[in-house]
């Protein structure tokens, strides 16, 4: 990106751009072999069994704000991100839309009848131009059938999710604003983490403070006080719609409640 690594200025303000994704309207069979192989189903399957499954799959892909299901909707099918970023989201009773996870390629999400999952409790946007590859449900009993050990992979999915449910009801009640704003960014940079040098591991997908409150159950207000003040600390960066992590080690006290 050459000299888009480095801080530029707006207006008066300091902004790091984030990388521009520009992607072709078919994911090429490369792309799409090498990300059945990172989906936690799927891996470890042999070239030729991933083969048998991408015959399944059907490319799409999504601009920037394409919306590739929403809440209530039937749910037919189950997708992994080839290139880009989605976001899941959930509409609370008031009307604010919530953030409840961003995902990059090789993460599954969707729902379907056999997953226990009937209709989708979330809705799917595309962050940036992505392309997705998915499955519809008689297909993926077909998988299953022929591949114990992915089934196999389902079940302990499944049992996570439920798992993490609870746990996110737990943390809600106990941990404070500044834990759960810690554990989100933390998971970002796990996830999406581009390191800037100086400008330390910048969050490569462009996020509103809406949609970090989403992410740590929390209000837009609540965050914006604790993001102002770890930037006055040096802990973070952050700028319109982007943030970088400057010391992860401060950052990994607040989410274990130690600062």
């Amino acid at each position: 990106m050459g000299s888009q690594d480095t801080v530029r200025q707006a207006g008066g303000r300091r902004f790091i751009p984030l990388r521009e994704i520009t992607l072709p309207h078919q994911c090429p069979r490369p792309v799409r072999m090498a990300v059945l192989a990172r989906a936690p189903y799927f891996r470890g399957l042999s070239e030729s069994e991933l083969d048998s499954i991408d015959r399944r799959m059907r490319s799409a892909f999504w601009a920037s704000g394409g919306q590739l299901y929403r809440a209530g909707d039937r749910a037919r099918a189950l997708y992994v991100v080839a290139e880009g970023r989605v976001k899941v989201s959930q509409v609370t009773p008031d009307g604010t839309e919530t953030v409840a996870d961003v995902l990059v390629p090789g993460e599954l999400f969707g729902a379907m009848d056999i997953l226990g999952e009937p209709s989708h409790l979330q809705t799917a946007t595309a962050l940036v131009g992505s392309c997705t590859l998915g499955i519809d449900q008689d297909d993926f009993r077909d998988v299953l059938l022929e591949h114990p050990q992915a089934a196999l992979r389902v079940l302990d999915d499944v049992a996570a999710r439920l798992s993490r449910a609870h746990s996110d009801i737990g943390g809600q009640t106990t941990d404070t604003v500044s834990q759960r704003v810690a554990t989100a960014l933390l998971r970002l940079g796990d996830k999406l983490g581009d390191d800037r040098g100086d400008h330390g591991q910048l969050l490569d997908v462009p996020l509103s403070r809406a949609d970090l409150a989403g992410l740590a159950r929390s209000t837009p207000e609540s965050v914006s006080r604790v993001m102002s003040r770890w930037k006055k600390e040096g802990i973070i960066d952050s700028g319109r719609r982007w943030v970088a992590l400057l010391d992860r080690s401060q950052l990994e006290d607040e989410a274990a409640g130690k600062r």
